[in-house]
């Protein structure tokens, strides 16, 4: 009997959250030398209940760290552990201060409801304390021409320790915060604040910014994304007036691309009205020249014309001597000048 109460006993943080009546998240990890706040929430009949926050494995053997009915410290952020209240939100949070590896381990949100045969409800977490280096954001994007930060935090014990931000497969672009504390150029700016973190700023990003990084302190490293997006092409148009007091904004669509027929169509629209006016110029030249006639043969008598037309029709074909060939001036002033 004792050996199934023990068993009972140590199978208690096991039990699924679903039946507790507390609850928080199942593990917290934190860097070593940082901060950590833990939410535990609890039911709308606890909001007048003590709450308390303590470490161990067991109801039974965990260590009382902070309770809702003390008077509590005037500067929470001085104390290593506090515990804040909030019965409209029904939640109570626990701060932890200045961890170390040593603080690694179980915790218990605890609701206290007293009485010999109604235990406390209670939740458990595990928090782990970690030494090395992380990102506050491990993927950060911004537009083209903008500047983005990115903040890499690390342990304590790597205050002092050298830190660099690289381009991830080219170690010549290893960048190296000094014994100042900071790096500087036309492109990006990096600051080590001394306080377990270091940031990186790229003034204005380009488009072939867009690569994995990581920042290092010590032998620790992490990699982070740099994610450029396009500048929008939307052309701004701003539009004052001396009566207003403020600038407004008209965004205007983009222009519609101007598209240019080909050369092939234009050519064969040329070629047939070329073609057209060619024929229309023939017609009418036909026309003028066939009036024209007409008014020639007009003004010659009958008798003329007949002539003519037997001349060239009865002239013998074999005839080869035109000297003694007699002339035949229609107009007699011309024959009076021979």
């Amino acid at each position: 009997m004792l050996q199934l109460l023990k068993l009972t006993f140590s199978l208690l943080p096991w039990i699924p959250v679903f039946l507790c009546k507390v609850i928080t998240d199942g593990e917290f990890a934190v860097l070593e030398g940082g901060s950590l706040t833990i939410p535990c929430h609890y039911e709308p009949q606890y909001a007048s209940y003590v709450k308390y926050w303590c470490k161990g494995s067991t109801r039974e053997f965990c260590t009382s760290l902070a309770r809702t009915d003390d008077p509590g410290p005037i500067n929470p952020a001085e104390e290593r552990v506090s515990i804040f209240d909030d019965p409209i939100q029904q939640l109570f949070t626990v701060t932890m201060n200045n961890l170390k590896q040593g603080d690694s381990g179980w915790y218990m949100c605890g609701v206290e409801i007293g009485g010999v045969w109604k235990a406390d409800d209670a939740t458990f977490t595990y928090i782990k304390v970690i030494h090395g280096v992380s990102a506050v954001n491990s993927r950060v994007s911004g537009e083209e021409g903008s500047s983005v930060t990115v903040q890499c935090l690390y342990s304590e014990r790597y205050r002092e320790s050298e830190k660099k931000w690289c381009r991830s497969g080219d170690w010549r672009s290893c960048l190296s915060i000094g014994s100042a504390g900071s790096y500087e150029d036309s492109s990006v700016a990096i600051r080590d604040d001394r306080t377990r973190a270091f940031t990186v700023t790229f003034k204005k990003l380009r488009m072939t910014d867009t690569a994995w990084y990581w920042c290092s302190a010590g032998q620790h490293k992490i990699t982070v994304q740099i994610l450029v997006t396009p500048r929008p092409t939307t052309t701004l148009l701003s539009v004052t007036s001396p009566h207003a007091t403020s600038r407004s904004v008209v965004h205007l669509p983009p222009p519609k691309a101007i598209t240019k027929e080909p050369w092939s169509s234009n050519s064969n629209m040329l070629a047939s009205v070329v073609v057209c006016v060619s024929v229309m110029f023939i017609g009418v030249m036909a026309v003028f020249s066939r009036k024209l006639w007409k008014m020639h043969k007009s003004k010659l008598s009958p008798s003329e014309t007949e002539k003519l037309n037997a001349k060239f029709i009865d002239y013998p074909k074999d005839v080869g001597d035109f000297q003694n060939a007699a002339v035949i001036f229609l107009n007699k002033n011309s024959q009076d000048v021979f």
